[in-house]
């Protein structure tokens, strides 16, 4: 009755069916099909609209994080939302996004590659730019693709500890000393010099922006040499239950205004990588209740699987009911997933009828970023539909249109 296709988590390039040419709604999969197994709803419609809100706000280029989620039918959602750069972190990444887009603009933006990861995307796939963070990394990167024509060099800064939900200040980046001289020594090589950055994934705080502008103007001024691209990573916010970040606009201007302080040389362009603010309403995954016991409800997904994020970083997913209506209070429930560790626990709260019980089926949103792309196999718990559905998503975020909200004609 509908397009479904089967995704695994050892798989994840997977067969794709001809869309229908009106999508189903959630509650007519669930009446239609009452799944016994995860069901994974994706919404290009929303992907897209978000995707040109972005890239039209943006003063620069944006090109989509893949690893946000590398699912087929969301970076073509991404393509049709006007974006032609993609961030790639690994050969498989690089050669999904040229397969399936010739003319894409890729740009490797891992500080930490193997060799023959950089020599295959310089020599094989075209790939021209390429992120750095030590000496090492840049001997590798001259010494593979032979100091090619067209090189471009980007030099990760690190950045103070920041109050993002997720922290990247830990694992890559150079201080700013090391940096100066990173930019020094890339110089002579590269046909364009980049300063990178990543201020933390669902960042808050408008201004951290432009305090990391602030930090990467000052290396610039001290190396003393052209840089023709900053690129400010991602980390751009979207909403989940008791978050309403501040709207794109705020980002934006914080971002404009920092940029424009710095009086770079004429043409030095602005680039920046989001992900979960393109793709995070995009897709919402419909769960089963096996068991209730007291507040605690059984699912048949966890965080070995599409609920990562719920399990020890503590996310709020919005939740909602489907199949049946109900004048029940909402009652604070926390979720166990199907594997047999107990760590598989989210607890959430996530709000839901107080009547809730086994057999009835929950729709978890805002789980386009991350939800697919952390799944594993654990347990043999890997089996997982996927079906494009014309429902607006469960959460709107600040700053975006309404028409990534609006229900489509039945």
């Amino acid at each position: 009755m509908f397009d479904f296709r089967f995704r695994s988590a050892v798989s994840p390039l997977r067969r794709s069916f001809e869309a229908a040419r009106v999508p189903p709604s959630v509650d007519q999969i669930v009446a239609a099909e009452q799944p016994a197994e995860p069901i994974h709803c994706l919404r290009p419609h929303v992907i897209a609209a978000n995707a040109r809100t972005f890239s039209a706000a943006f003063p620069g280029t944006a090109m989509y994080a893949v690893k946000c989620n590398p699912d087929p039918a969301v970076l073509r959602a991404v393509w049709a939302g006007g974006v032609r750069h993609f961030d790639c972190a690994s050969t498989a990444e690089v050669g999904l996004v040229r397969t399936m887009f010739p003319a894409a603009s890729i740009h490797f933006m891992h500080p930490v590659k193997s060799r023959p990861a950089i020599r295959d995307a310089f020599l094989r796939q075209g790939v021209r730019d390429f992120v750095l963070d030590s000496a090492e990394e840049l001997g590798k990167i001259l010494q593979e693709t032979g100091a090619g024509a067209g090189l471009g060099l980007f030099v990760r800064l690190a950045l103070p500890k920041s109050n993002a939900l997720y922290d990247l200040s830990g694992k890559f980046g150079a201080p700013p000393h090391e940096v100066v001289r990173l930019l020094r020594a890339a110089r002579p090589h590269a046909e364009r010099l980049g300063l990178h950055f990543h201020v933390g994934s669902q960042c808050m705080e408008p201004e951290a922006y432009a305090r990391a502008l602030a930090l990467a103007g000052g290396v610039i001024r001290e190396a003393a040499v052209p840089v023709e691209v900053i690129d400010i990573g991602g980390g751009f916010p979207v909403s989940y239950p008791d978050v309403t970040p501040p709207p794109l606009a705020a980002f934006i201007a914080a971002v404009e205004d920092a940029f424009r302080g710095l009086a770079l040389a004429e043409g030095t362009e602005l680039w920046a990588e989001p992900g979960r603010a393109l793709v995070a309403g995009g897709a919402s995954v419909i769960l089963q209740v096996q068991l209730r016991r007291g507040n605690a409800l059984y699912v048949n997904d966890g965080v070995y699987g599409s609920l990562s994020d719920a399990g020890a970083p503590g996310f709020r997913f919005p939740v909602r009911l489907v199949g049946r209506q109900t004048a029940a209070m909402q009652q604070a429930f926390e979720l166990f997933g199907p594997t047999c560790d107990s760590a598989d626990r989210m607890r959430g709260p996530f709000l839901l009828p107080s009547e809730v019980n086994e057999g009835d089926w929950i729709e978890v949103g805002q789980l386009g970023a991350y939800g697919a792309a952390l799944r594993t196999a654990f347990n043999g718990f890997d089996r997982a539909r996927m079906v494009e559905v014309r429902d607006p998503p469960l959460l709107g975020t600040p700053g975006y249109p309404a028409d990534s909200a609006v229900r489509l004609a039945a």
